[in-house]
């Protein structure tokens, strides 16, 4: 099983639902982590959120609070998240929502990047591969299959804005 992989597997209790999803990237690892590893910024490559302020920590070390305001249209307008993880030198972090007004309770995320060796060894350009899994309770009322579709949704559409912005970065 190759190292970042098994950040990705996350045990699920009963009552909860989860998924993981990766997306490769034209643009080098360096590039796509310094994007990623803001969590006081997640709005530089996130589309659903308006804005974000620090509640605690400078958001670089474990234990930082932010608090995201989402876009208006969407389930919720506030989330209140915890930086669990950041670890620079494996390309790793992991946050979890820890309030808000919205259906995503215990809901915790991990994020790796690693470098596609492929394209490197053909002498193509430098590509990143993101993988982001989740996991989340089902609130009462939903099935996993509706609460696992909106944050496949949500986190589908992160990691294809995260390459449109870090592609573009790039010069791609």
């Amino acid at each position: 099983m190759d190292k970042q992989d098994s950040h990705h597997n996350q045990a699920l209790l009963p009552n909860q639902c989860g998924s993981s999803h990766s997306q490769t990237i034209d643009a080098p690892l360096p590039l796509v982590w310094s994007i990623i590893r803001q969590f006081d910024n997640p709005q530089a490559h996130k589309q659903f959120i308006k804005s974000c302020t620090m509640r605690a920590g400078d958001g670089g070390t474990a234990g930082s609070i932010r608090e995201v305001i989402v876009s208006s249209g969407l389930p919720g307008s506030s989330s209140m998240e915890r930086l669990d993880k950041l670890d620079d030198d494996k390309h790793v972090m992991n946050f979890s929502i820890v309030g808000g007004d919205h259906k995503l309770a215990n809901y915790s995320s991990i994020t790796t990047l690693h470098k596609e060796d492929e394209e490197e060894e053909k002498g193509g350009s430098e590509k990143t591969v993101v993988t982001q899994s989740y996991v989340v309770d089902v609130p009462a009322g939903s099935s996993k299959e509706d609460t696992c579709l909106f944050a496949d949704t949500i986190v589908g559409c992160n990691l294809r804005s995260l390459a449109k912005v870090t592609e573009k970065m790039a010069g791609n």
